[in-house]
């Protein structure tokens, strides 16, 4: 998908609307201790998911092949 192409006065009709919009003062995060308790693992969707999906990733692949080694006797 193509970026948009904003034209010069588009573009400060946009900036206008959003200084006037203010989001920034819209965004206060978690208020209820479910939100908070769910905000709270956010960085657990990162790196340290990483790890473990390829942790379960070799986990599984030494299974397979210890399946396989029992197939054989």
């Amino acid at each position: 998908m193509a970026a948009r192409r904003w034209t010069p006065d588009q573009r400060r009709t946009q900036a206008e609307k959003i200084r006037q919009w203010q989001p920034w003062a819209h965004s206060t995060g978690a208020k209820t201790p479910k939100g908070k308790a769910a905000s709270s693992r956010n960085a657990y969707k990162g790196g340290a998911w990483r790890e473990l999906r390829q942790a379960v990733k070799d986990l599984n692949a030494a299974m397979r092949e210890q399946a396989a080694l029992l197939d054989r006797l």
